[in-house]
C-alpha cells in the first residue's frame, strides 16, 4: 500500500487537471493510506485555495475515505472533526479536540472553539487566560 501527498488527494477531489485527476484516481484504485496530516492539509487548501464549502469538503473527504482500499489514520478521529466542522468549528481546531480524547480538557484562547464546542466535545474547552 502507498501513502499519498495532499496534492493527489486535492487532484483526485477538485479534478481540476484532467490528466493528473484520471492519476489520482488510478492510484487511489490501487490502495491508499491517507494519513491525518494529509486530511488535515487538504481540507485547508480545499476551503483556502479552492474556496469549497465545508459541507463539499466534508462530503469530499468522506467519499474518498470510503473508496475501497483505502485506509486512513485514526479514522473515527478525522470522522468526528468532519463531523464538528460542518456544525461551525474549524477542521483544525476539531481534529485537535478529538485527539484530546483521555484527557480533562483543551485548554485554549479561542473563544469561539470554546462557545461552538461547548456540550459537543466529550473533552471539555476551557479558556485559559
Amino acid at each position: 500500500m502507498r501513502a499519498v501527498d495532499t496534492n493527489v488527494v486535492v487532484r483526485l477531489l477538485a479534478a481540476d487537471d484532467p490528466k493528473q485527476a484520471k492519476i489520482a484516481r488510478e492510484v487511489f484504485d490501487a490502495g491508499v493510506f491517507l494519513s491525518t496530516t494529509v486530511v488535515l492539509e487538504t481540507e485547508w487548501v480545499l476551503r483556502d485555495a479552492y474556496d469549497f464549502p465545508r459541507e463539499a469538503i466534508a462530503e469530499s473527504l468522506r467519499r474518498a475515505a470510503g473508496l475501497p482500499g483505502v485506509v486512513v489514520e485514526e479514522p473515527e478521529r478525522v470522522a468526528q472533526a468532519l463531523d464538528w466542522m460542518e456544525a461551525g468549528m474549524d477542521f483544525a481546531d476539531a481534529l485537535h479536540v478529538a485527539g484530546a480524547r483521555g484527557c480533562s480538557a483543551f485548554v485554549s484562547f479561542d473563544r469561539r472553539l470554546a462557545r461552538i464546542a461547548k456540550g459537543r466535545t466529550a473533552v471539555p474547552v476551557t479558556l485559559s487566560g
